[in-house]
């Protein structure tokens, strides 16, 4: 039998608000350099989670690293349900708008 079938809707929602609570822990480091942290897509049945780091994160040099070495990392702790962590950067983001908005790393496009 699935793991998915073993939950029950009480089970998903207390970790999807688990899940919630973490990325709105996680939110205000990136937003002290000009970023931000959305949550685009769970399944809290299988622990596959995306994640997209916005603002200046799209013109920052460790932006990766700090999906694998921040979030990502901090997920797997946190969350022993969660078995991948999907992410990226915002990269419809103006390049110069985005090195504008913080002070992260920036590395230019061009």
């Amino acid at each position: 039998m699935e793991e998915s079938s073993l939950l029950t809707d009480d089970e998903a929602g207390e970790r999807l608000q688990a899940l919630n609570g973490i990325i709105e822990l996680m939110r205000p480091a990136v937003q002290a350099d000009g970023g931000d942290l959305a949550l685009l897509f769970a399944d809290v049945a299988t622990g596959v989670v995306e994640v997209q780091l916005q603002g200046a994160c799209s013109s920052c040099a460790v932006s990766s690293s700090t999906l694998k070495g921040g979030v990502e990392r901090i997920l797997h702790d946190r969350l022993p349900w969660v078995t991948e962590v999907r992410g990226g950067v915002d990269e419809s983001a103006d390049p110069f708008e985005s090195e504008a908005l913080g002070r992260g790393g920036y590395v230019p496009s061009f």
